[in-house]
């Protein structure tokens, strides 16, 4: 069953199209506060040779007399969302906010109580709904999700955000993303690292977000996509979401987003599954010296274990490529303090 969910899920985010940082100089020459300079940078990072290999990683290249040193222009960092810079267990946080949709607009659509597969989700029958395959999930996204103008769009996504509570930690989905993460994209902001998110996550659902979360903008972020369509109603202007698959960021689709999207070769990029091995590998091909970071999910108490035989995040060739390859890859167990923000406050 939680192969199926993954595996469908992926069409699903597309169709979904699941404080900004200072701005950059075009100068080559780096100006860091001293007293910054000197404190910890990752704070919720324990010492060991994960912190040592980032920091070592950002020194050599932003040092002007480093023969590895990297320009401003070109230091571009790539970040996966799901498992890398917040949680992705028990599913998905957009599948989550798929099926609240059903369910909100259900009282509107007395038809779904006997049609499927929306009365699987009406009564809560994930085994039922899978049985409907990737043409099911598709007919799902397309009554909830397309239809509405973009602004509408990110206006949902908004609300339900700030009322959606995670299944097992009962707090906003937004509270569970990852404190060394968040640390580590301060940290390349600060060393003039232009940060953006390389996701399969549905761009228009991350955008209304990014900002407050991540310090990251919304112009960085480059996500699944659905077609829209430009139009004028009664004299506004609008953009609207058309039920239609126009482009999915995930595996080989994320190099072509980068090149698409942004039109420079990543130096630095962040993942936690074989969804980003291609990401990866694109990054690694770069002239320029390059770091790869896998998050490994070691931690199944604080947060979850899972890699090669997991059906949500599978690390198992991106694994193997990282540690043939020499690239870094987080024991998250060991190399972190904390998972989560909230857990400072305790």
């Amino acid at each position: 069953m939680r192969k199926g969910i993954v595996n469908l899920l992926s069409l699903l985010i597309a169709i979904g199209v699941f404080v900004s940082c200072a701005p950059i100089s075009n100068k080559d020459t780096d100006v860091v506060n001293q007293e910054t300079e000197n404190a910890d940078p990752l704070p919720s990072w324990n010492e060991g040779t994960t912190k040592t290999a980032i920091i070592n990683y950002v020194s050599d290249v932003t040092n002007a007399e480093s023969e590895n040193f990297i320009s401003i222009a070109d230091r571009i960092a790539t970040f996966d969302n799901d498992g890398n810079l917040w949680s992705e267990q028990p599913a998905y946080f957009q599948l989550f906010f798929t099926i609240d949709r059903v369910k909100t607009l259900a009282t509107d659509h007395p038809e779904w109580k006997t049609e499927q597969p929306f009365k699987a989700i009406l009564d809560d029958d994930m085994d039922e709904l899978l049985k409907y395959g990737e043409h099911g999930l598709i007919k799902i996204g397309m009554a909830t999700h397309a239809g509405n103008t973009t602004d509408e769009f990110e206006a949902i996504a908004k609300e339900w955000l700030a009322t959606a509570k995670h299944p097992r930690f009962n707090r906003p989905y937004t509270d569970l993303v990852y404190q060394p993460m968040l640390e580590l994209i301060k940290y390349l902001q600060k060393n003039n690292f232009k940060t953006f998110i390389v996701s399969g996550g549905g761009i228009e659902f991350m955008r209304p977000w990014v900002e407050e979360v991540y310090g990251i903008p919304r112009d960085q972020v480059v996500g699944s996509t659905i077609k829209t369509e430009f139009v004028n109603e009664d004299g506004s202007p609008v953009i609207k979401r058309l039920a239609e698959l126009d482009f999915i960021n995930d595996k080989a689709g994320k190099p072509e987003g980068i090149n698409r999207f942004i039109g420079r070769k990543p130096v630095f990029a962040s993942g936690n599954s074989d969804g980003d091995l291609a990401m990866m590998q694109w990054t690694a091909s770069n002239k320029l010296k390059s770091f790869m970071l896998y998050v490994h999910h070691t931690d199944s108490v604080r947060e979850w274990a899972y890699d090669r035989k997991s059906h949500i995040g599978r690390l198992d060739k991106g694994l193997d490529e990282a540690n043939e390859k020499g690239w870094t890859v987080i024991d998250m167990e060991k190399d972190w303090k904390v998972i989560y923000p909230f857990e400072l406050k305790k």
